[in-house]
């Protein structure tokens, strides 16, 4: 059995807002729980030490070679989709600070991001919002949102020989071994918690394999009209043509959120995961930690207030990314952040905190500069069938406190009023995303049972 820790909504929620649907398995925080990605720890110089090195360095510039320049930051295409609207076609920044709505934070680097609501599906501010970028792990929503309906939580997969044996180098990794079975809960918090390859891997062989899987996520991928998206490698590994967008992650993540079992798995933030078989039969356990630092607080990124998921990722090609949702005071939103330039640690983390406050603050007096558009299917009234299989009624859950008291007591003591508030936000996104319509400017069915 897996254990998952539940934490309570905290107190700061809307009683109202939690009322609308049933508890989410999440787990609670720990300010000092270990993070899963690896991130520069280089801090910036103060003003004070640039200009002593830059002092120091002026004799040596006058003797010898000059210094190689630092390498020039790339340019987003003058021409990108209008999906959405058109001025998410439009290089840099699009805002419209309307109705004494703040400035944007001055702190932004990535090279595209955007925020949105998550129910209106009003685009409040972007940035190169349809650059082609590659994605790294934030794929893995994709791959869960294609995957997730087809397979019940219960059933069992026995690992074979050879099926891990395409895993990349460097890999991010769970810990699966072969000749030893997993059920595909099991599989589902390997991939959401610790970004496991191997267990991406494992679920696309259940899936009929690699290539088939890859077809069916750019499939849904159109389906989402996630158009600047194309899979290459399922779990999200750097492959020559793998594209996506802060748009099209923003879509994605989206429409994953209105599965419950994708609300589960991204906001659980650690759980026991099945180890190696011991001689007579029985089986060990090892905790895992989700590697997002928002949801945990891990690493001195203190925990978002409202944070619910939903996935983070990190490869050479890519560097950072990350897409969120959050909830305060009834209104959810969504921000996406693209491989941030910054020297500043964890820098994706905390541009996306900083979009998120942003957009709180702003929503309602910021005019919209486009929209997440529907999928396919909604213009026709129609949804694809699909089901998501009740999963095992043992899971145990345990209520936490808020995030204020975690902070003050430190690591070692559980608690977050951000992973906490999974509960709220997968009910505000129910309310419109599981109900019978979905409103986006126009209203279209819900996919029941996703």
């Amino acid at each position: 059995m897996n254990q998952l820790q539940t934490p309570n909504a905290s107190r700061n929620q809307e009683a109202e807002r939690l009322s609308l649907m049933g508890p989410v398995s999440g787990a609670p925080v720990s300010a000092g729980a270990p993070g899963g990605c690896t991130f520069s720890n280089v801090l910036p110089l103060t003003k004070a030490a640039s200009v002593v090195a830059a002092a120091a360095l002026l004799p040596l510039a006058a003797a010898g070679p000059a210094l190689a320049a630092p390498s020039p930051q790339p340019k987003p295409p003058a021409v990108m989709s209008t999906v959405g609207g058109a001025r998410l076609g439009k290089p840099g920044t699009q805002v419209d600070l309307a109705n004494g709505a703040p400035v944007l934070p001055k702190e932004l680097s990535g090279r595209s991001w955007i925020v949105a609501d998550a129910e209106s599906g009003a685009v409040l501010a972007a940035h190169n919002a349809h650059w082609r970028l590659a994605p790294a792990s934030t794929m893995k929503m994709l791959f869960a949102d294609t995957l997730l309906p087809k397979f019940p939580k219960t059933q069992k997969h026995l690992v074979g020989v050879g099926e891990l044996s395409r895993l990349g180098d460097g890999s991010s990794l769970v810990g699966i071994k072969e000749k030893h079975t997993y059920t595909v809960h099991d599989l589902w918090l390997g991939v959401f918690l610790r970004s496991g390859n191997d267990a991406v891997h494992a679920l696309a062989e259940m899936n009929g394999g690699i290539a088939k899987t890859v077809r069916e996520m750019n499939a849904r991928a159109d389906e989402l009209q996630a158009l600047d998206t194309e899979v290459v490698s399922p779990d999200g590994y750097d492959a020559e043509g793998q594209v996506s967008s802060a748009y099209d992650l923003t879509l994605i993540a989206r429409s994953g959120m209105q599965n419950k079992d994708f609300r589960e798995y991204c906001s659980t933030v650690r759980t026991q995961f099945p180890g190696e078989q011991e001689p007579g039969g029985k089986r060990t356990t090892f905790e895992i930690q989700n590697t997002n630092r928002l949801l945990t607080g891990a690493d001195g990124v203190m925990p978002y207030k409202g944070i619910a998921g939903v996935k983070n990722g990190t490869t050479t090609h890519a560097g950072s990314t990350f897409t969120g949702v959050a909830e305060r005071n009834g209104r959810v939103l969504l921000v996406t952040v693209m491989n941030p330039s910054s020297k500043e640690p964890h820098a994706v983390y905390k541009e996306a905190a900083r979009l998120l406050d942003w957009g709180f603050a702003a929503a309602g007096k910021a005019r919209p500069v486009g929209e997440l558009v529907p999928p396919r299917s909604a213009k026709t009234g129609t949804a694809a069938p699909s089901a998501s299989p009740d999963g095992p009624d043992d899971v145990r859950t345990e209520v936490v406190g808020d995030a204020a008291e975690a902070a003050v007591a430190g690591p070692g003591k559980a608690g977050s009023d951000g992973a906490g508030v999974a509960l709220a936000v997968a009910g505000g996104v129910l309310a419109t995303l599981a109900g019978a319509a979905f409103v986006i400017n126009r209203r279209w069915p819900a996919q029941k049972g996703r």
